[in-house]
């Protein structure tokens, strides 16, 4: 039997992960592959280099997606707790 209903689009149920989210997972794919994090991380956000993250789990892809600006601006509000 086929089925020839049509598939509902829930783009809500599609959002991109939140910045924090990206940051969380770029961080544990960074130490899963032996790299110290906060240094790969910081020297991605100084340099805009993508070869400072890994690969692995789509971190570079994950990480290239947000604005450097708006990864600090996250770090900074999470430390100042703004």
């Amino acid at each position: 039997m086929e089925d020839r209903n049509t598939i509902m689009f829930n783009a809500a149920k599609t959002q991109q992960k939140s910045t924090r989210e990206v940051l969380e997972a770029v961080y544990a794919a960074l130490e899963e592959r032996g790299y110290n994090g906060i240094d790969q991380m910081v020297g991605y956000i100084l340099s805009g280099d993508p070869s400072y993250i890994t690969s692995h789990n789509n971190a570079r892809l994950m990480i290239s997606r947000i604005d450097r600006d708006d990864l600090l601006e996250e770090i900074l509000k999470e430390y100042l707790q703004k």
